[in-house]
């Protein structure tokens, strides 16, 4: 059954990556944050371990830095805000 939140340490047996990765990558990815609780613990969703799973993908395979893969997913991220407030402007036209 799959969980709304997951600990660290799941995480980090979900991905094959050490939880001191996971801590690190969360400072230079804005794009990694997972919901904290009211005594700091990190609750990954299921969108968080896709992102560390991207950003595992552009770092070990696809061999980029991790200046470059900042840049690839903030640029990502940007085209993909662009698509969703296209659609909502098709909806609002009748399209």
């Amino acid at each position: 059954m799959e969980k709304l939140y997951y600990t660290i340490k799941e995480v980090s047996e979900i991905t094959g990556l050490p939880p001191s990765t996971l801590r690190y990558w969360e400072k230079v990815f804005p794009e990694l944050r997972p919901v904290r609780t009211s005594k700091g613990r990190r609750r990954y969703r299921k969108k968080d371990i896709e992102m560390v799973e991207k950003i595992k993908n552009l770092l070990h395979n696809q061999g980029y830095t991790i200046e470059g893969a900042r840049k690839k997913l903030k640029k990502k991220t940007l085209i993909e805000e662009i698509i969703k407030e296209l659609e909502e402007i098709k909806k609002i036209l009748g399209g």
